[in-house]
């Protein structure tokens, strides 16, 4: 099966080089992916063949197959009605290249909603400027900061977080506030608990319960249940060397009825209950089902837990 081997550790190659400014404080870095897609990439095939099928650009009104010197870019404006953008407009619109990262204000940690996070990058120094680098990271945590900058990657403005995670400073792109759409108009509970209509009781029950569930935070506990089934059903079937005979059928979960509500305080009572009961320690039936995972030495395991406990201890304090 032709699949790349993903790397549990970051990427060694730089996409992006430039250096951080704040006052006339300069440090020269690169920055790094920080993670990685563990989605499957499924490819459309000739059914007869299994031969790649491609794209055409296709007129949607005509069906006619065109060229690509015949196709301009436009934007919507109203139903059917499109302005056209040359190459030249869009190439004026784009912001300037710049290769340095402007700090442009320092912001308390806890005043950044996790809704705005977007994808984390690791940031390293360059030439030299590992002290200034280490200064950066120790004075925003010592101040329970983190720094608001803009970058250009790839021709496409970002805003960004700067924040210290362990011996690392993560820059974390983070949308824009036009990007987040108000939730006024969902129908959401009222604020004030006893609006809502809960009790003291219910939220003294609903507290003992989160206690009760309550663990350090371990990624390898949390896994893609459906790549990893996905990737053992490709293995059985390139083994078997027959697609065609194979059949998996998925499970499906029973479905709770309308008619099984319960009260609040009931639900809370006999999740209580049943946790008591438990053994601490219990081994899910969805992780007795997993296909076993190969060994990983110990220095291996060490870093990845280095590296989750860390990045855990920075963003744990976002809300």
């Amino acid at each position: 099966m032709a699949q790349s081997t993903r790397s549990n550790y970051s990427s060694t190659r730089a996409v992006w080089k430039g250096a951080v400014n704040f006052g006339l404080v300069h440090i020269p870095i690169g920055l790094y992916s920080a993670t990685s897609s563990s989605d499957t990439d499924f490819n459309w095939l000739d059914k007869r063949t299994l031969q790649p099928v491609g794209y055409k650009r296709i007129n949607k009104a005509t069906e006619e197959e065109l060229k690509p010197s015949e196709i301009v870019k436009g934007v919507e404006y109203e139903n059917g009605k499109y302005v056209v953008l040359t190459e030249e407009e869009i190439m004026a619109a784009f912001p300037k290249l710049t290769r340095a990262i402007e700090i442009e204000a320092f912001i308390d940690v806890d005043e950044i909603p996790f809704i705005y996070l977007e994808k984390p990058y690791y940031t390293a120094p360059l030439n030299g400027g590992e002290k200034t680098y280490a200064l950066l990271r120790e004075a925003l945590k010592k101040s329970n900061k983190v720094g608001i900058s803009r970058i250009v990657i790839q021709t496409k403005q970002h805003l960004a977080l700067l924040i210290p995670c362990g011996r690392a400073l993560i820059l974390n792109l983070l949308r824009w506030g036009g990007e987040i759409r108000p939730f006024e108009a969902l129908n959401l509970p009222p604020l004030d608990p006893r609006d809502a209509g809960i009790k003291a009781s219910e939220i003294r029950m609903a507290l003992a319960l989160i206690n009760e569930m309550t663990q350090p935070w371990d990624a390898d506990q949390f896994r893609n249940s459906f790549q990893d089934e996905i990737h053992r059903l490709l293995e059985t079937k390139i083994q078997a060397r027959d697609a065609q005979a194979l059949r998996h059928e998925p499970n499906v979960l029973p479905s709770r009825s309308g008619s099984e509500v319960m009260d609040l305080t009931t639900l809370l009572e006999r999740s209580l209950l049943g946790r008591n009961e438990r053994p601490r320690k219990s081994v899910s039936r969805q992780e007795e089902n997993m296909p076993s995972r190969a060994p990983r030495n110990k220095a291996s395991q060490g870093a990845r837990r280095h590296s989750s406990n860390a990045a855990t201890a920075a963003q744990g304090k976002f809300h």
